[in-house]
């Protein structure tokens, strides 16, 4: 069982920079697919930014620009680099992990963004 353990959030001014990270209890080496996931007020976890195996990048259109995802195979973790934060987003910041055998999501940090 792969544990997921995120770090890294906090309060930030707005234009502000803040870096999470994911660690992975094993090796991440397996995993085709990482991304992180946001959920704000309500139900819905909202993708943010994702990155296969090969480290091809894809991002929301509201963080791109601003936001640089990057996987470390050797320290088994995910990052997840944000600048220029805005208030909008402000929300808990989940990892999640994707191999054959399923996917893995941690217990989320919060980021928030506010003056």
């Amino acid at each position: 069982q792969v544990q997921l353990v995120e770090s890294g959030g906090g309060l930030v001014q707005p234009g502000g920079s803040l870096r999470l990270s994911c660690a992975a209890s094993g090796s991440i080496s397996s995993f085709y697919y990482m991304a992180w996931y946001r959920q704000a007020s309500g139900p819905k976890r909202e993708f943010v930014a994702g990155i296969t195996s090969g480290g091809i990048p894809t991002y929301a259109d509201s963080v791109k620009g601003r936001f640089t995802i990057s996987r470390d195979n050797a320290k088994n973790s995910l990052l997840l680099q944000m600048i220029s934060l805005k208030p909008e987003d402000t929300a808990v910041y989940y990892c999640n992990a994707e191999r054959i055998s399923g996917a893995y999501w941690g217990q989320g940090t919060q980021v928030t963004v506010s003056s």
